[in-house]
Parts: C-alpha cells; sequence; structure tokens
C-alpha cells in the first residue's frame, strides 16, 4: 500500500467541523463518530445503510477500501449495494468526516480521522493507521511555498513503512 493523501489546511478544518457533526462524526474523539449522532444527517439523507456504512468506519482503525467496508458488512448481515457504499464514502469525504488514502493503483482508502489537522504513518504490510501531527512538516511546507513565491493553500504528507508486528514477523 504505496500512495498520497491531500489534507486541507489546519485553518480550513474549522469549516467543516458543522457539516461533520450532522454525518455523526463526534470531533472529541480520535477517529469514531458519536454513537449518539450515527442516526443524524449523512449527506443528503440519513438512511439505514448509510448509517451502517458509518459503523463500520467507526469500527475500523485502519484506512479500508469500499470493497472492504461493503464485505464487512454483508458478513453483519446489512443489505448495502456497493454503490451505497461509494457514494456514502463520496459524501464523508466531501465534508471532510473521512480521510482518504489514494494508492498508486488507484484505489481510494478511507478512514474516519479527528477534524483536527494531521499526518498518517501508514503500514505497507497489514495497513496499521497512526495519526501524527505535523511538527516540522508544517513549518516545512510554509517555508517551501514561501521561498518559491507560493500562498500555501495545503500540503499532504504521509509516512510508509513497517509497524513493529511486521518487522517482528518477516525476522
Amino acid at each position: 500500500m504505496v500512495g498520497g493523501h491531500k489534507h486541507d489546511t489546519a485553518a480550513d478544518a474549522g469549516a467543516h467541523t458543522d457539516a461533520r457533526a450532522e454525518a455523526g462524526v463526534d470531533s472529541g474523539h480520535e477517529h469514531a463518530p458519536s454513537a449518539k449522532k450515527v442516526g443524524q444527517r449523512i449527506g443528503q439523507r440519513s438512511t439505514r445503510q448509510r448509517r451502517a456504512v458509518v459503523e463500520i468506519m467507526r469500527d475500523a482503525q485502519n484506512f479500508r477500501s469500499a470493497a472492504d467496508i461493503h464485505r464487512a458488512l454483508t458478513e453483519r448481515g446489512e443489505k448495502v449495494g456497493l454503490t451505497t457504499v461509494y457514494r456514502t464514502l463520496q459524501s464523508l469525504a466531501e465534508i471532510k468526516a473521512v480521510d482518504v488514502l489514494h494508492q498508486n493503483n488507484g484505489e481510494a482508502l478511507y478512514r474516519l480521522c479527528g477534524d483536527h489537522h494531521h499526518h498518517h504513518l501508514v503500514c505497507t504490510d497489514c495497513g496499521e493507521t497512526v495519526e501524527v501531527t505535523g511538527g516540522p512538516v508544517e513549518e516545512w511546507a510554509h517555508n517551501l511555498a514561501e521561498k518559491h513565491g507560493f500562498s500555501l493553500t495545503g500540503h499532504s504528507a504521509e509516512v510508509f513503512g513497517l509497524c513493529g508486528n511486521c518487522q517482528h514477523s518477516k525476522d
């Protein structure tokens, strides 16, 4: 799993807080929607199927493909079409309720994340994902843009490698 991931600037993140709340994402948690808000409006309209997609996403710690989410829904006995899964994920991405990671093969992976600006450390073997703050990356991006006469509107910085468990399993 190798890919890039676009993040908004920290200033843009606040603009999406109300829409995220409508989608059932509680900004007080790292990446899980509030169980209380899951039944609220998701995208254009809330349906049982869309709420089921959010529930699967809430239970996931790592980035998942639409096909993986659809498979998990089927295993739970939920009757949700793959098209509905894709549409729900697109709606959640539009309101910044999920982060999207694009792999080199073109497949998009999705994960519910906190509404603060962050980056990800992603295991290329098992997909374990850790949210990390940008720290020096933020300053570097700002300085680089300024040096070349750009006004920074956003940046992407994801780090890929092998987690401790996968390193040990390779030994």
